[in-house]
Protein backbone atom coordinates (compact mmCIF):
# COMPACT_ATOMS: atom_id res chain seq x y z
CA UNK A 1 0.00 0.00 0.00
CA UNK A 2 1.55 3.31 -1.17
CA UNK A 3 0.12 5.19 1.81
CA UNK A 4 2.16 3.14 4.29
CA UNK A 5 5.36 3.96 2.39
CA UNK A 6 4.48 7.67 2.37
CA UNK A 7 3.57 7.53 6.07
CA UNK A 8 6.91 5.91 6.93
CA UNK A 9 8.77 8.40 4.71
CA UNK A 10 7.10 11.28 6.57
CA UNK A 11 7.98 9.93 10.03
CA UNK A 12 11.58 9.29 8.93
CA UNK A 13 11.87 12.85 7.60
CA UNK A 14 10.48 14.35 10.81
CA UNK A 15 12.71 12.16 13.00
CA UNK A 16 15.78 12.93 10.88
CA UNK A 17 15.22 16.67 11.48
CA UNK A 18 14.34 16.29 15.16
CA UNK A 19 10.90 17.84 14.55
CA UNK A 20 8.48 18.17 17.45
CA UNK A 21 5.44 16.10 16.53
CA UNK A 22 3.06 13.52 17.85
CA UNK A 23 1.04 10.81 16.14
CA UNK A 24 -2.69 10.74 16.84
CA UNK A 25 -4.65 7.56 16.14
CA UNK A 26 -8.37 7.97 15.44
CA UNK A 27 -11.31 6.49 13.54
CA UNK A 28 -10.76 6.63 9.76
CA UNK A 29 -11.80 10.07 8.51
CA UNK A 30 -10.68 12.35 5.67
CA UNK A 31 -13.08 15.29 5.91
CA UNK A 32 -11.44 18.31 7.58
CA UNK A 33 -14.33 19.30 9.88
CA UNK A 34 -14.96 15.75 11.09
CA UNK A 35 -11.32 14.79 11.63
CA UNK A 36 -10.68 18.09 13.44
CA UNK A 37 -13.41 17.10 15.92
CA UNK A 38 -11.84 13.65 16.37
CA UNK A 39 -8.44 15.23 17.04
CA UNK A 40 -9.89 17.90 19.36
CA UNK A 41 -8.91 21.16 17.68
CA UNK A 42 -10.42 23.98 15.62
CA UNK A 43 -10.55 23.45 11.83
CA UNK A 44 -8.33 26.55 11.41
CA UNK A 45 -5.48 24.44 12.86
CA UNK A 46 -5.94 21.69 10.27
CA UNK A 47 -3.87 21.64 7.09
CA UNK A 48 -6.13 21.25 4.06
CA UNK A 49 -3.83 19.96 1.31
CA UNK A 50 -5.01 20.30 -2.28
CA UNK A 51 -3.20 19.50 -5.53
CA UNK A 52 -3.87 22.17 -8.17
CA UNK A 53 -3.11 21.89 -11.87
CA UNK A 54 -2.19 25.12 -13.67
CA UNK A 55 -1.98 25.40 -17.44
CA UNK A 56 0.38 27.92 -18.97
CA UNK A 57 -0.58 28.23 -22.61
CA UNK A 58 -1.80 25.13 -24.41
CA UNK A 59 1.00 22.65 -23.68
CA UNK A 60 2.62 23.46 -20.34
CA UNK A 61 1.21 22.20 -17.03
CA UNK A 62 2.38 22.78 -13.48
CA UNK A 63 1.21 21.10 -10.31
CA UNK A 64 1.10 22.88 -6.97
CA UNK A 65 0.46 21.40 -3.56
CA UNK A 66 -1.50 24.16 -1.85
CA UNK A 67 -1.87 24.01 1.93
CA UNK A 68 -4.50 26.23 3.53
CA UNK A 69 -6.17 26.37 6.95
CA UNK A 70 -8.97 23.82 7.26
CA UNK A 71 -11.66 26.49 7.61
CA UNK A 72 -10.70 28.16 4.32
CA UNK A 73 -10.81 27.34 0.60
CA UNK A 74 -8.05 27.38 -2.01
CA UNK A 75 -8.05 30.54 -4.14
CA UNK A 76 -7.56 29.04 -7.61
CA UNK A 77 -7.13 32.49 -9.17
CA UNK A 78 -4.23 33.24 -6.82
CA UNK A 79 -2.59 29.89 -7.65
CA UNK A 80 -3.04 30.55 -11.37
CA UNK A 81 -1.37 33.96 -10.93
CA UNK A 82 1.71 32.34 -9.30
CA UNK A 83 2.50 30.71 -12.64
CA UNK A 84 1.08 33.44 -14.90
CA UNK A 85 -1.22 30.63 -15.97
CA UNK A 86 -4.16 30.62 -18.32
CA UNK A 87 -6.25 28.08 -16.37
CA UNK A 88 -6.25 26.49 -12.91
CA UNK A 89 -8.31 23.67 -11.44
CA UNK A 90 -8.10 20.97 -8.82
CA UNK A 91 -6.02 18.11 -10.20
CA UNK A 92 -7.93 14.94 -10.97
CA UNK A 93 -7.96 12.50 -8.02
CA UNK A 94 -5.72 10.06 -9.93
CA UNK A 95 -3.05 12.67 -10.62
CA UNK A 96 -3.30 14.21 -7.14
CA UNK A 97 -2.90 10.82 -5.48
CA UNK A 98 0.00 9.82 -7.75
CA UNK A 99 1.91 13.05 -7.07
CA UNK A 100 1.13 13.07 -3.34
CA UNK A 101 1.73 9.36 -2.76
CA UNK A 102 -1.52 8.96 -0.82
CA UNK A 103 -5.27 9.01 -1.28
CA UNK A 104 -7.40 12.16 -1.25
CA UNK A 105 -8.22 13.14 2.31
CA UNK A 106 -4.76 12.04 3.47
CA UNK A 107 -2.49 14.24 1.34
CA UNK A 108 0.45 15.55 3.35
CA UNK A 109 1.60 19.18 3.55
CA UNK A 110 4.95 17.93 2.22
CA UNK A 111 6.00 17.20 -1.33
CA UNK A 112 8.06 14.10 -2.02
CA UNK A 113 7.71 14.51 -5.82
CA UNK A 114 9.78 17.06 -7.74
CA UNK A 115 6.81 17.73 -10.06
CA UNK A 116 4.78 19.04 -7.11
CA UNK A 117 5.67 22.54 -5.89
CA UNK A 118 4.73 23.25 -2.24
CA UNK A 119 2.91 26.44 -1.19
CA UNK A 120 1.41 27.23 2.21
CA UNK A 121 -1.00 29.99 3.13
CA UNK A 122 0.35 32.14 6.01
CA UNK A 123 -2.94 31.69 7.89
CA UNK A 124 -1.97 28.11 8.73
CA UNK A 125 1.34 29.26 10.17
CA UNK A 126 -0.35 31.53 12.75
CA UNK A 127 -0.69 28.61 15.18
CA UNK A 128 2.21 27.09 17.18
CA UNK A 129 1.23 23.66 15.87
CA UNK A 130 -1.12 22.32 13.26
CA UNK A 131 -2.67 18.98 12.37
CA UNK A 132 -2.99 16.83 9.25
CA UNK A 133 -3.85 13.30 8.20
CA UNK A 134 -0.58 11.43 7.84
CA UNK A 135 -1.07 9.70 4.46
CA UNK A 136 -3.63 7.50 6.25
CA UNK A 137 -7.24 8.05 7.23
CA UNK A 138 -6.66 6.63 10.73
CA UNK A 139 -3.52 8.55 11.72
CA UNK A 140 -2.79 12.22 12.06
CA UNK A 141 0.22 14.29 12.98
CA UNK A 142 0.30 17.29 15.29
CA UNK A 143 3.41 19.16 14.14
CA UNK A 144 5.28 22.20 15.42
CA UNK A 145 4.70 24.97 12.87
CA UNK A 146 8.26 26.21 13.27
CA UNK A 147 9.64 22.73 12.56
CA UNK A 148 7.30 22.33 9.58
CA UNK A 149 8.62 25.49 7.93
CA UNK A 150 12.20 24.40 8.62
CA UNK A 151 11.76 20.86 7.29
CA UNK A 152 9.32 21.34 4.38
CA UNK A 153 10.63 24.76 3.22
CA UNK A 154 7.30 25.73 1.62
CA UNK A 155 6.80 28.90 -0.36
CA UNK A 156 4.59 31.05 1.89
CA UNK A 157 2.00 33.13 0.07
CA UNK A 158 -1.69 34.00 0.56
CA UNK A 159 -3.70 31.39 -1.35
CA UNK A 160 -6.96 31.04 0.58
CA UNK A 161 -10.51 32.39 0.61
CA UNK A 162 -13.05 32.45 3.43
Amino acid sequence: MAEDGTYRKLLSLLDEHGAAYRVIEHAPEGATEAVSRLRGHEPAQAAKCIVVMVKVGKKEKHFALVVVPGDRRVDLQAVKALYAGTYASFASPDIAEELAGSQSGTILPFSFDERLELFVDPGLLAHPEFFFNAARLDRSIALSTEDYVSVAEPKVTPLSLD
